[in-house]
């Protein structure tokens, strides 16, 4: 990951240098594991000096078909691609992808002659693509489809999804990236030649795909890693275990109790999750689960609660401070209010009559 950030996006803070998508201005990197273990990393880049969708919506349509909307378009055109790359001519052009997996070896030789090596280059990303990009309908992807609708791949892979160029939409200003085989996932030709594994690129050019991603990446860090009916079987194994326990030596106090279920509770969810081996190793090695361009600190707000709470506590989150400011009813003494002039004429006039 380090070789990837400094060398295929360029990342230097230091200098002014630029990468495949031009000078990154910060990036930041979650790794998490598939169901079958493999690690893999989602990552946000940031790309210093472009527009926000709100300002390339308000350009585009501002002169559409003009010359920022060409340039913006033929720029995502040459960074991301999702199709088959078409094979060489030259059918005696040797790379090692052809005769073992392709993610298992090195592309061609790059100090090889111009010749040689551009025919080699292709054949070897077409071998790649074939082996990681190619998507598969599973189960999985029909797993949120209800009975009786019709089947729709999840995400959103499927062989009708063909757009021969790249548009934008009139009326909304939406880009419509090209698509020229609906089952490839998008990748960039050079990394996916030099990372040689799945990958999946995508450019957040409009507020519906900002807000999608933000759904999408609050999602998927939020969820359990434990599926909601495993999840509760460890409760349910838990809370036996303390009953059991109680039996034979009950609790002094409601609070112990309390505290011996939680524990119980959460030892059983730890024991319930699983860890692939490639997590074990990872963390074992002590190997970054996140990576940053940026340094952040971490604010306990519950320090700077109390803090303030002992020095000026509030009656409406210190119900005990709230009870010391009421008056005590008991210790009040009744007095006669005193008989005014203006009480006294009030009495004679109701007196009247």
């Amino acid at each position: 990951m380090h070789a990837f950030i400094k060398t295929l996006l360029g990342y230097d803070p230091k200098t002014d240098t630029a990468g495949l998508l031009g000078r990154v201005s910060a990036y930041y990197g979650c790794v998490e594991a598939q169901g079958r273990g493999t690690l893999h990393c989602h990552m946000l880049i940031w790309i210093d000096g472009a527009l926000n969708p709100n300002e390339i919506k308000e350009k585009v349509l501002a002169d559409l078909g003009g010359e920022f909307q060409k340039r913006l378009l033929a720029a995502l055109d040459d960074v991301i691609a999702n199709c088959v790359p078409e094979d060489p001519p030259d059918v005696s052009v040797p790379v090692p992808s052809s005769a073992h997996h392709p993610c298992s070896v090195r592309g061609p030789d790059l100090a090889s002659p111009p010749d040689v090596l551009r025919p080699a280059r292709q054949r070897d990303l077409r071998n790649v693509v074939l082996k990681s990009q190619i998507h598969t309908h599973s189960k999985t992807c029909y797993k949120y489809c209800k009975p009786g609708e019709p089947r729709t791949c999840r995400f959103d892979l499927d062989e009708a999804n063909i757009c021969p160029e790249s548009s934008v939409d009139p009326e909304t200003g939406e880009l419509n990236l090209r698509c020229l085989d609906g089952l490839v996932n998008n990748y960039n030709p050079t990394m996916l030649e030099a990372l040689r594994c799945n990958m999946d690129i995508k450019f957040i050019g409009s507020g519906s795909s900002a807000k999608a991603i933000l759904y999408y990446v609050t999602d998927y860090i939020t969820k359990s890693p434990l599926k909601s009916h495993v999840s509760y079987a460890a409760l349910e194994a838990a809370v036996k275990r303390l009953t059991a326990q109680e039996e034979d030596a009950p609790f002094e106090s409601t609070q112990d109790r309390a505290k011996s279920l939680l524990q119980k509770c959460a030892y059983a969810m730890i024991s319930h999750q699983e860890l692939s081996s490639q997590q074990v190793a990872s963390y074992l090695t002590d190997q970054e689960d996140h990576f940053t361009s940026h340094l952040f600190s971490n604010l306990y707000w519950p320090s700077f609660e109390r803090f303030i709470s002992q020095h000026d506590p509030s009656p409406e989150c210190d119900p005990r401070r709230a009870a010391t400011d009421e008056p005590d009813e008991s210790a009040l003494e009744e007095t006669p209010p005193e008989n005014t002039d203006a009480d006294a004429e009030d009495s004679d006039t109701d007196s009247i009559g």
